[in-house]
């Protein structure tokens, strides 16, 4: 068995620091791992006494009868350092450290924790900082949350892992409340040893678990998370992450346009997409989706009918699903006609959805016969049930005929609980229907039900940073920039590099009609903000427009450029921005969008983590509100996505083959031109480390 696995399901637990008096938090764990059954050895440590719980103590460690599985090390952090050391020495497999006042404090609590990391050695260590673990399971539970002194807590399948030791203790009283039953909950703390990834990557592989949830602040194994959830999908196990950290006012500054719209947690949006984690927008989501999941049924495509015996919560529940995306589409013809003979009614007054079957009242025979010709209908991938005050009364006709009605069917049934009747919703869940008290949580549900395939997995790109050779470091030119841009096959506008106003002249006149002039320089990363940008210049007015850009460098006190690009005007195509962002946490990042001079201000960008594969590529162009340009809008002529598709990729396989020294890199804007006309970039900046 894993250290690991031996946490999770310990044979022998010792617990140093135990308190002989159970109200205290010291004297919890012993008395939880007693209520809830567990049937090993338990091992309390402390010399003040000489039994607790009616379990002999022991005075230090190395008097303990045998090396534990597990430890749980319940000493402040000025003693745990000692108690972890002793128990490495002993053989214990892996110790879990509750204690605060490290890396999460200041710097003197980042050497203490490096000191308890090495006071470990070999022995795996979870926290500290940490709330410990429960295995429901099991019934093993390594914690001293409060939120274990409820009732019952039943078992399910869903396993959570929080970084957050409260959150799990939230999560836990809630599912209890809710009728929802957990496998495994495990709070990881600071993480100096075992992290949130390894955690995932481990629970995805346990028997007991269907669906993973994740209370996420930050990830410091992003590849272990990425290998963990490509196993999940392989497995067929969702992950469900609710991610803290979304604003942005911690941004960075940032050279290219690239850096500042790749906001942190837009890659983690990214990342999520990618690997097919499903990302919960609210905290409710972080109980409610795994619900749903954990039943096993899933929606083949988004359609979904509302049967409703009061109207205004139907209508409700129907306007949250169509803001979510969610197809709330009339019944066909044959399902209308069975629902009308059912209820006895018009089909003209009954072909709606929602399907209201008020005047049925409570008569389960047509309860039960209009769920299952909603189930049964080919037109509906799942079918919600609204609950009305009616149902208060009488709630087993209700229940019991939901219940029976999915047994019958493959397809999701959720309940949508109308009035506050908290436990007609435990009651629902109990029993394996998913029920929730709010419509928007009905809707997120759904969403998180129909989850498209995942693209294949990209081929790892080799990294070549010799292509990067005799580059100096901070930022290229533009000419520079383009250069290692079009050695990957980014088709660029025709183009010279002038070294004056004559040279600059020539060049124009070579390249014939309107051109396009700007200063060529490594430190001016926007030209077009201090004047350097000419744009629609005759051969003729070149020398002039050098002599002016010269001097408004001068007045904006800019250091004299390395010379001129002139450059073709490219005319009729859609600006984008392409660009490329080495995130501190996640890595390399591609971006999408809108481009031009208004790139930030429309915001109107899409990102993906490196590799890529075409159909990333493809998904990247419909994902942005310009998609609607680029097909033709109002009769423009569609633009050339293909070929957009290919300088995304093009572009791509640059930034992952140039490695670690490339820090950012950008085109805006890269003009995308009428079908079977290509693309054409006309800016560019790299930067490198």
């Amino acid at each position: 068995m894993s250290a690991i696995g031996a946490l999770l399901r310990p044979r022998s637990v010792a617990v140093i620091g135990a308190s002989a008096d159970a109200s205290k938090m010291t004297g919890r764990p012993i008395g939880y791992l007693q209520k809830y059954g567990f049937t090993g050895d338990i091992w309390p440590v402390n010399p003040r006494a000489e039994s607790i719980a009616g379990l002999r103590s022991f005075p230090d460690v190395a008097a303990l009868p045998g090396a534990p599985d597990a430890a749980i090390v319940l000493l402040g952090a000025e003693r745990a350092e000692a108690a972890v050391r002793e128990l490495a020495a002993k053989g214990c497999q892996a110790a879990i450290v509750l204690a605060s006042g490290y890396g999460e404090a200041n710097e003197e609590g980042a050497r203490r924790q490096q000191a308890l990391k090495d006071a470990a050695g070999g022995m795996r260590l979870l926290g500290p900082n940490t709330i410990g673990l429960v295995n429901l399971t099991d019934a093993m539970m390594l914690s001293a949350t409060g939120a274990l002194e409820v009732g019952t807590l039943a078992p399910g399948r869903i396993s959570v892992v929080s970084q957050s030791g409260g959150i799990l203790g939230s999560l836990l009283s809630r599912a209890a409340d809710r009728g929802i039953g957990f496998a495994k909950l495990v709070s990881t703390g600071n993480e100096a040893d075992i992290d949130s990834s390894e955690m995932i990557a481990h629970l995805v592989d346990d028997e007991a678990t269907d669906v993973i949830a994740v209370y996420m602040e930050g990830l410091r194994r992003p590849e272990m998370f990425k290998q963990a959830a490509r196993r999940a999908a392989e497995l067929g196990k969702p992950i469900v992450v609710y991610k803290v950290g979304r604003s942005d006012s911690g941004a960075r500054a940032a050279t290219s346009h690239t850096g500042a719209l790749a906001g942190a947690d837009r890659v983690y949006d990214a990342l999520f997409r990618q690997y097919g984690v499903i990302r919960a927008e609210s905290f409710t989501d972080l109980l409610d989706i795994p619900a749903a999941l954990a039943t096993g049924r899933r929606m083949k495509g988004d359609r979904v009918a509302i049967l409703t015996s009061t109207g205004g919560a139907g209508t409700l529940l129907a306007d949250n699903c169509g803001l979510a995306g969610i197809d709330v589409a009339a019944p066909d013809g044959a399902t209308t006609q069975r629902l009308a003979t059912l209820l006895n009614e018009d089909p003209g007054a009954i072909g709606r959805n929602p399907v209201d079957v008020t005047l049925a009242g409570l008569r389960p025979e047509l309860f039960r016969g209009a769920i299952d010709a909603l189930l049964e209908s080919p037109g509906y991938d799942a079918t919600v049930v609204v609950i009305g005050s009616s149902a208060l009364a009488t709630p087993d006709i209700v229940t019991g005929a939901i219940v029976e009605c999915q047994a019958r069917s493959e397809k999701p049934v959720l309940a949508y609980v109308s009035p506050h009747a908290p436990h007609l919703v435990r009651l629902l869940n109990s029993q394996g229907i998913p029920a929730f008290a709010a419509p928007e949580s009905c809707a997120s549900v759904l969403r998180a039900l129909h989850r498209p395939a995942l693209p294949p997995l990209p081929s790892p790109v080799t990294e070549d940073t010799p292509i990067l050779a005799g580059l100096p470091a901070g930022n290229l030119n533009e000419a520079e920039s383009k250069a290692l841009f079009a050695r990957f096959g980014v088709p660029m506008a025709r183009e010279h590099v002038a070294a004056d106003a004559q040279a600059a002249a020539e060049a124009a006149r070579a390249l014939g009609g309107e051109v396009v002039l700007k200063v060529l320089s490594r430190a001016i990363a926007h030209k077009s903000d201090i004047g350097g940008v000419r744009v629609g210049l005759s051969p003729a007015e070149v020398p002039e427009a050098c002599a002016t850009m010269l001097q408004r460098l001068t007045d904006a006190g800019a250091p004299v450029p390395e010379g001129f690009l002139v450059q073709e005007r490219v005319r009729g195509g859609i600006e984008m921005i392409l660009g490329f962002h080495r995130d501190p946490q996640l890595g390399p990042v591609i971006l999408l969008g809108s481009g031009g001079v208004a790139a930030e201000l429309f915001q109107d960008t899409t990102l993906r983590l490196l590799p890529i594969v075409r159909k990333d590529a493809e998904a990247m162009v419909e994902e942005l509100k310009a998609a609607v340009l680029l097909r033709g809008y109002r009769g423009a002529p569609a633009a050339d996505v293909p070929a957009l598709v290919d300088t995304v990729l093009a572009f791509a396989t640059m930034a992952g083959t140039a490695g670690e020294r490339l820090l950012e890199a950008e085109i805006n804007p890269l003009f995308v031109l009428p079908e079977g006309q290509g693309t054409r970039a006309v800016d560019g900046l790299a930067v490198l480390r």
